[in-house]
């Protein structure tokens, strides 16, 4: 009868074992040394070789030449266990097997001595489905069990076991098996199968197997069952539904060339073919995710489990983008995995996620932005020579002209303070600006006089004001500052009473007037619906 790969090729020592150097390295020694703990935890993710290194543990302890590190392989005990009838190794199988009646039953079983072996070992495999109350009846047997009795607990999620439980064992994490161990693992057993597979189809049965062995040889059994003696990466993929970086840079490519259309060709070629959309998605953000480990880390990088080939070229594809650029693009892909697991409309959804892509391709950071308000230049796209079209600018106010430099004096004392007001602001003299406003101004024979309250004393400075006045009219004028109280001026009462539009149209004309004001709009553009005054 034919014996699966994952199965006929099963470690039989620790020797054999992929990885796990931590645990192979501490139960050797602690056997050498004669310190056996009566109860261990294995955890890890499946596929590692929990229940492997428990059989290997429990040959080790009862083989005739040990305890040892190497068992013989060849005698009762140690074929008995490799087969799964060992009187003395009793596997349990907590998933179906998690009351407190199998529990009680176990802590019987506990009391008797071996039939023929040294220890009686009780390896249960899934132990974190058994329940709360079974735990708390085996709990005194695992404290203080008999001098033969070693337990091994086997789960997915050590979590789940109670810490009562747990402050009693030995805790061995283990690990996801790395993919050069994995891919190694493979090209062996295909050597003694006579199996002919290139490096790229063992890289695609290893990312499948996601760090697990047994996944990765369950793979490859089904590939040697589809493909025979020769595997080809192209028909694995095909087998197993994966996808290739050629599939996967095309939707890369297409974000390059900021190509929407071609984003819904890709989603209408995998209708076509009957591919899982979910699966595309999340093979999707792994994608982006190498793309961005390739990009900070570089193409030779052991953090991207592919071939040496496709990390080069996953090194080169990542070049087309910036970290901000494909950070972005994996947090989308993220979302849009998420979105297709609830989704009634996979196909609609996969094309809004491709699509937002391609907008988000467009964007422009707000350093980029800010730092274009600050020199005047509208921003450009960093990828490639389009700059973007800067929106049309609607301003409420962008028919009234701002203030102009060397235009005539003006007579009225209103329109002295509105244009020396504006004029400051232009020239960052914000607080004299300020005292303008609530100052009394005449203007008498070439001589500007002010009468300004205390308050606003020290920011009335006849060298800044005389600055803005040879910038309005071209020529300086006697300035003289008086401090005194100031009644509201009758021009001004009857602005705000008569003409609130013009003082509006006022405020409007200064703001539009700021060179900065001016610069965001040509950035960012908009339209301006309000100018308020916040003095007011």
């Amino acid at each position: 009868m034919y014996q699966v790969i994952a199965r006929k090729y099963r470690p039989q020592s620790f020797a054999d074992v992929v990885n796990q150097e931590h645990v192979k390295t501490t139960l050797e020694n602690a056997i050498a040394q004669n310190r056996i703990a009566h109860g261990y935890i294995f955890s890890g993710q499946r596929g590692t070789g929990k229940t492997t290194v428990a059989r290997i543990l429990a040959r080790c302890l009862n083989c005739v030449n040990g305890p040892t590190n190497v068992p013989c392989g060849v005698c009762a005990s140690c074929k008995e266990i490799a087969a799964g009838g060992s009187p003395d190794v009793i596997e349990i199988d907590a998933a179906s097997n998690r009351g407190i009646n199998e529990m009680r039953e176990l802590r019987e079983n506990v009391r008797y001595q071996p039939v023929r072996d040294r220890y009686k070992v009780f390896i249960i495999d899934e132990a974190h489905q058994i329940t709360n109350e079974a735990f708390n009846a085996l709990l005194k047997t695992i404290e203080e069990p008999p001098a033969w009795a070693v337990f091994m607990l086997c789960t997915t999620e050590a979590h789940k076991i109670p810490a009562t439980i747990a402050s009693r064992c030995q805790h061995f994490s283990f690990r996801s098996v790395e993919f050069e161990a994995l891919v190694a693992r493979m090209a062996w057993i295909c050597a003694q199968e006579g199996i002919q597979a290139d490096a790229e189809a063992l890289s695609v049965l290893a990312q499948a197997g996601e760090g697990s062995v047994r996944d990765s040889l369950s793979a490859l059994d089904q590939a040697i069952a589809c493909c025979g003696e020769t595997l080809q990466a192209a028909e694995v993929r095909a087998l197993l539904g994966a996808f290739s970086l050629d599939a996967l840079g095309a939707v890369s490519q297409a974000l390059v060339d900021g190509a929407a259309p071609r984003m819904l060709e890709v989603v209408n070629e995998l209708e076509r073919n009957g591919q899982n959309l979910q699966h595309f998605s999340r093979e999707l953000a792994r994608y982006f995710r190498n793309l961005l480990v390739a990009k900070i880390a570089g193409g030779d990088t052991r953090l991207i489990a592919a071939s040496a080939a496709e990390r080069q070229r996953l090194a080169e594809a990542a070049g087309q983008f910036s970290e901000e650029d494909l950070t972005r693009y994996l947090q989308l892909s993220l979302d849009l995995f998420r979105d297709l697991q609830f989704s009634l409309q996979p196909r609609f959804h996969l094309e809004l996620g491709l699509l937002r892509m391609v907008q988000a391709g467009r964007l422009v950071s707000i350093e980029e932005a800010l730092a274009g308000v600050g020199s005047g230049d509208s921003a450009t796209r960093r990828r490639g020579d389009t700059a973007i079209p800067k929106p049309a600018v609607v301003a409420k106010a962008a028919a009234i002209p701002p203030a102009t430099s060397h235009q005539p004096p003006a007579t009225g004392a209103t329109e002295w303070r509105q244009r020396l007001h504006a004029t400051l602001m232009e020239l960052g003299m914000a607080f004299t600006a300020d005292a303008i406003e609530h100052s009394e101004i005449v203007e008498a024979n070439g001589e500007l006089r002010f009468t300004t309250p205390r308050e606003f004393s020290i920011a009335m400075k006849e060298a800044d004001i005389n600055q803005a006045v040879r910038q309005m009219i071209g020529k300086p004028l006697k300035i003289k500052v008086t401090i005194g109280d100031v009644a509201a001026p009758p021009d001004r009462a009857h602005e705000k009473l008569a003409a609130p539009a013009a003082q509006e149209d006022d405020v409007s004309r200064r703001a539009l007037a700021n060179p900065e004001v001016r610069s965001f709009q040509d950035v960012f553009g908009g339209e301006i619906r309000t100018v308020r005054n916040l003095k007011e």
